[in-house]
């Protein structure tokens, strides 16, 4: 549903936030000539274009999949680790469709080489800003009316391009004590560090939000109050912090969610605008929502329950910050990495127009626009799907994703004893705070699940199920080794780690993803589902469970 803008406010001006590097950027000398570009009948001598003529591609053209290539829920025939696959080649070829680009469009308007092969605005082809127009009109539904949409190169690529436009050396970006580790390295050469907000089964927590900026001392900090802040909200990298609790009535089998929803969101929302602070919203994994994990003999049956209407599908994401911005203070990043390709290297910023200026301008004279072959593709594949259609499409791929997640978890319960507790609201593991927790034994001390399980010396890890995104984080009970305590957490997360890469098995190590490293830090691993054939991931988990009883044995 589109919004009706003329009831919706316009953004305020914020633009003291911008950072003295985006208040000194001049507009670029070439937007003047800019404007007059596709002015009929323009003689163009001005411009240091090279001729489309000496392009050495006559046509640019792909097969694609079809949008409803994967099903849009889990089945019994998806139970298999590869009877997706054999579904979707089980005619001895894939069903597709053919786009190609030619030269020169054969209508007016039409998408050729000529222009995409060409130098172009840094905000990216007018038909990949139509593209992300009604991707927030139709789900995300910001609450003011004249946001603005830019291209950008892949969301690191956007976070870079918004942290200098709004931080100068010397201040800080508020970010969860756990966060993805790129968008600290790429702040750090600037002497921008990150400020660690605590965290609970929500995400972020709102009331230490709160109490941090309430009561920052700039003397003691060194620093003034932050006024930004990074989140990843949906999937959250790496925890996927958890948002509902699991109804009481079934906690062996539903487990909460890990994406911060609108409750949780519209109290920092609230507070941000209290304490006047920008968000970057970093959603990379929006439409990866997999929904609660169901043990096997449920899952079936729960997943049946689902509507497959696109309607319903879009109703059931959360929402964006985007939903609860009425000030234009939300800078929200989207990518094509997930749900395209990540060689695309294509996204979009979504945000008020005074920052979407700032930002254009810093483009021009970094990586001014997408690739061309890149966003010719791209919006061929649109164009062929419809709108519709690559909202089917990413309703597909989060049934992937589901069935991935599934499979690694069954493996879990195949290698370890699995028992489900909840972590108590005081607990020293925060991020689990409130939610149902899988606690893995060693398989040998087998015993049925229960639902007040304790958390017991014998504990080898600890997890909570994802619902959306592509990671297990995994806390490990380190407690457990002989040299605990004479040896630092961290040392042995690296031991264990070194152990298991020697034995053929990597996993990203916790450390790297702490915005602000202690020993209550250590002892974590973010292990991927998305990638690895499944054999591998059953060989891999295996792996894991023989090195780590031993390795804690030793």
């Amino acid at each position: 549903m589109t919004p009706n803008n003329e009831k919706l406010p316009e953004s305020i001006d914020l633009t003291h936030h911008l950072s003295a590097f985006s208040k000194a950027r001049p507009t670029s000398p070439l937007k003047d000539l800019q404007k007059y570009w596709g002015k009929p009948g323009l003689i163009s001598l001005a411009g240091g274009l090279p001729s489309p003529e000496v392009f050495p591609f006559s046509s640019v053209g792909a097969n694609i999949l079809l949008p409803d290539t994967f099903p849009a829920r889990p089945s019994l025939s998806a139970e298999g680790p590869l009877s997706w696959l054999l579904n979707l080649f089980s005619s001895g070829k894939a069903k597709t469709t053919r786009i190609e680009i030619p030269r020169y469009a054969n209508t007016p308007g039409g998408l050729d080489l000529a222009t995409i092969l060409q130098y172009t605005l840094a905000s990216g082809h007018p038909k990949l800003k139509e593209f992300a127009k009604a991707m927030a009109d139709r789900v995300y539904r910001p609450a003011y009316s004249d946001y603005t949409v830019l291209a950008h190169v892949g969301n690191t690529d956007g976070w870079v391009k918004a942290v200098m436009t709004l931080c100068n050396p010397g201040e800080g970006v508020l970010a969860s004590v756990w966060t993805y580790p790129s968008a600290l390295v790429a702040m750090r050469p600037y002497d921008i560090q990150a400020v660690p907000v605590a965290m609970d089964g929500q995400g972020m927590r709102s009331d230490a939000l709160r109490e941090l900026l309430a009561n920052w001392d700039a003397e003691e900090r060194g620093m003034a109050r932050p006024h930004v802040m990074y989140t990843v909200p949906v999937g959250q990298n790496p925890t996927g912090a958890v948002s509902r609790p699991p109804p009481s009535a079934c906690i062996r089998l539903i487990t909460a969610s890990q994406t911060m929803e609108a409750n949780r969101k519209k109290e920092i929302y609230d507070i941000c605008v209290e304490y006047d602070v920008v968000i970057v919203e970093d959603d990379p994994y929006y439409f990866l929502q997999e929904g609660p994990y169901y043990p096997r003999p449920y899952r079936a049956r729960e997943h049946d329950k689902k509507d497959d209407s696109l309607q319903k599908y879009i109703d059931s994401l959360t929402p964006s910050y985007l939903r609860m911005d009425y000030q234009g203070r939300v800078i929200r990043l989207d990518t094509f990495s997930k749900t395209v390709a990540p060689g695309c290297r294509m996204g979009w910023f979504t945000c008020n127009p005074k920052f979407a200026e700032r930002l254009e301008r810093q483009a021009e004279t970094s990586s001014q626009a997408p690739s061309g072959f890149s966003q010719g593709l791209v919006i061929s594949m649109i164009e062929q799907w419809g709108f519709d259609g690559f909202i089917r499409w990413t309703q597909g791929l989060a049934n992937q994703y589901t069935i991935r997640r599934d499979y690694i978890i069954d493996r879990f319960a195949e290698e370890f004893d699995l028992r489900v507790g909840v972590v108590p609201e005081k607990s020293s593991i925060d991020y689990f705070t409130g939610c149902s927790v899988y606690t893995a034994y060693p398989k040998e001390r087998s015993r049925l699940m229960s639902e007040k399980a304790t958390l017991e010396r014998e504990a080898l890890l600890s997890f909570v199920p994802p619902t959306s995104g592509m990671f297990l984080w995994v806390k490990l009970h380190l407690e457990r080794h002989p040299r605990y305590g004479s040896v630092p957490t961290k040392e042995l997360e690296k031991l264990l780690w070194i152990e298991l890469a020697e034995a053929g098995v990597l996993f990203g190590p916790g450390q790297i993803f702490a915005a602000e490293y202690d020993e209550i830090a250590a002892g974590h691993f973010r292990i991927s589902f998305s990638n690895a054939e499944f054999n591998d991931l059953k060989k891999g988990i295996s792996i894991f469970a023989q090195v780590l009883v031993k390795f804690l044995r030793d």
